[in-house]
This record gives structure tokens, sequence and C-alpha cells, in this order.
């Protein structure tokens, strides 16, 4: 029953909920009378672990890192123009929280080009900076990842195309 994984141990990986995270190991557990083969990954900026079931991992949306061409096109949606829909702050904030959540790098650009502000527009709410920077930082943290640069160079990348964009 056990098909092939295509995680292992030192790969990168990206959990929807937590964003870039490292497998370190894997190890049985038994829970509830079962063993259960777990990926244990680790978020350092997050100083957190997780054991996620190997014969789940693709179920909770678990995957590898976004190839080169994921994340150029990320970078172009970054480019674009802002589109902020007219509906209840309330109900885009739950829609932005869910691009963050489905661990999709393109939909987690769109959340930082749409939230992102200048510093002459106007000021941003608590919420809003909160959901920018969540994004802002899954975005990041990845772009770095599949780059093999560390996550300061990776956010001035964004940056450079952010402000860019404004001018």
């Amino acid at each position: 029953m056990s098909k092939k994984s295509e995680f292992h141990p030192d790969d990168y990986v990206v959990y929807p909920a937590h964003g870039v995270g490292q497998i370190v190991s894997i190890e049985k557990q038994e829970v509830a009378g079962f063993e259960l083969e777990m990926f244990v990954i680790t978020f350092v900026k997050d100083k957190m672990t997780l054991r996620v079931p190997t014969n789940k991992a693709t179920d909770v949306g678990m995957r590898s890192l976004s190839s080169p061409d994921v994340v150029t096109k990320a970078m172009t949606t970054l480019r674009g123009k802002a589109k902020v829909k007219r509906a209840m702050w309330s109900r885009r904030a739950q829609e932005y929280e869910a691009k963050i959540n489905s661990g999709d790098l393109i939909a987690i650009a769109e959340v930082v080009r749409d939230l992102h502000r200048n510093d002459e527009q106007r000021e941003q709410s608590y919420s809003e900076r909160q959901l920018y920077e969540a994004a802002l930082d899954r975005l990041t943290r990845e772009l770095a990842a599949v780059n093999d640069m560390d996550e300061a160079r990776a956010l001035a990348a964004v940056d450079e195309i952010l402000s860019a964009r404004a001018a």
C-alpha cells in the first residue's frame, strides 16, 4: 500500500497554512493503536515543528517548492495593476486569507500586489497590514528557497518590482 513518496528528508516543502518548511526526518509513531509514518517538518522562522502523516501529505495540500516558471509568473503577477474589488472589507479579507492559506504562490502574489501601498498612498488598516505581511512573508520565503538565496535578497527583489510598478 505504501507508494513511494515524492518528499524526502532535507526537502523544502510548502505547507498551505504555514508556508515553506523543511522535512527533517520521517518517523514512525503509534497513534490510537495504529503505526503511522510521519514527515517531521520544521519551520525555523516560526520556531515550529509539524508532523504530517506521509499518506495524507498531498491531501492536505503539502507540495514541493514552485518551479522557476511558477516563480516567474508570480513575479509577473506582482507587476500587474492592483485589482481591488468594491466588496466589503470583511469579505475581501476572507478572500485574501483564503488565497494566502491556499499555498498557491500566484494567488499569494495577487494578495501582495493588491494590498501593497506606496509611501504616498493612504494608510493601511491593521488587518490589511497583517494580511499583506503574511502574504509577503510566504512569497519571499518561497522565492528565497527556490532561488537558493537569503530572505533579505528575496524581499529586496519583491520590493524592487513593487516600487518599479508604482513609478
